[in-house]
């Protein structure tokens, strides 16, 4: 049974790291909204959940069985039909899976092993980080409202999944805090802790996958560009720089179970801040129609 489970993980992780690269290179267009790019890398992650899709000739699926054929396993077909993408071709029948030789059966077997003590250990050691951190900070004194204040913090972050609280270092007490906290309330609202505990969980079960720990580095530099964004929507032209200004002022933090205001890369997102631009409905509208159109290739299965 494990070994069955391994073999559809191990095909599911590849379907995610081929439609990842390919998030990746749009990512390089400097044109897309960050917020746009920071949805988009959903379907990677889910591509590591959901062992199945719907056939489509317009799927990047689609495209690649010109090059090479990975056959595509049909699990339901009432209608609307649902299909296994199945790239390692290694099994005759598939309910239950019967391996084309016992040598391939034994590696799937003792891969399948190794991949379950690896995992669980993973989550085990995410959980242990996470609830030690917040433990630490359960002395963390209330400054106003849904702001506290940590002498064991050295940057302004939001702290929590269910009930996230925005935690300032001790010598923060007297500075502006407008921009801080525009900037962790957005992360609040956009639930981006949560995102984050899912996305470090699917990197921990496709741990064996290299692609996927470089998806999560850069799932977690996009969802501060996109923070950015959600914020300098709601802010003048000439409050620009002051934002920029602000980011600079904190020191990044490491930790990937909080947002933190001066995380990522401080460069990258003093550029993006400076030459930031409000969409126009036009061009939120295109985004979105982009969106649902890069889902649905990336998220099909091939004809």
């Amino acid at each position: 049974m494990l070994s069955e489970v391994f073999y559809y993980l191990f095909n599911m992780s590849i379907s995610a790291s081929l439609v990842g690269i390919v998030v990746l290179l749009l990512g390089k267009i400097k044109k897309l909204p960050r917020r746009l790019v920071h949805i988009l890398w959903v379907i990677p992650f889910l591509r590591m959940w959901i062992p199945v899709g719907i056939p489509s000739k317009y799927s990047l699926m689609t495209l690649i069985s010109k090059f090479f054929t990975p056959r595509s396993v049909v699990l339901y077909d009432g209608g609307l039909e649902f299909t296994f993408a199945n790239y390692t071709m290694a099994a005759d029948n598939y309910f239950p899976i019967t391996y084309k030789v016992s040598l391939i059966e034994k590696l799937f077997g003792i891969a399948s092993i190794v991949w379950i003590i690896v995992a669980v250990s993973l989550v085990i050691v995410s959980s242990i980080i996470y609830g030690v951190t917040k433990s630490e900070l359960k002395d963390a004194g209330i400054l106003r409202d849904n702001i506290y204040v940590s002498d064991k913090i050295t940057s302004p972050a939001i702290y929590g999944v269910f009930r996230p609280k925005i935690i300032v270092p001790k010598d923060y007490e007297l500075r502006d805090l407008h921009y801080v906290v525009a900037h962790e309330s957005a992360h609040i609202r956009r639930k981006d802790n949560l995102w984050r505990v899912i996305a470090v969980i699917s990197a921990s079960i496709h741990w064996f996958n290299p692609f996927a720990w470089l998806f999560l580095k850069r799932f977690l530099e996009d969802t501060e560009l996109a923070c950015d964004e959600k914020v300098l929507a709601d802010c003048g032209e000439d409050e620009k720089k002051a934002y920029a200004l602000a980011l600079v002022d904190c020191a990044e933090s490491t930790n990937v179970f909080v947002s933190p205001f001066g995380g990522a890369k401080i460069r990258v997102r003093i550029d993006r801040i400076l030459s930031y631009k409000k969409l126009s409905v036009i061009s939120v509208v295109s985004s979105i129609v982009f969106a649902v159109a890069i889902g649905y290739v990336l998220l099909t299965n091939a004809s």
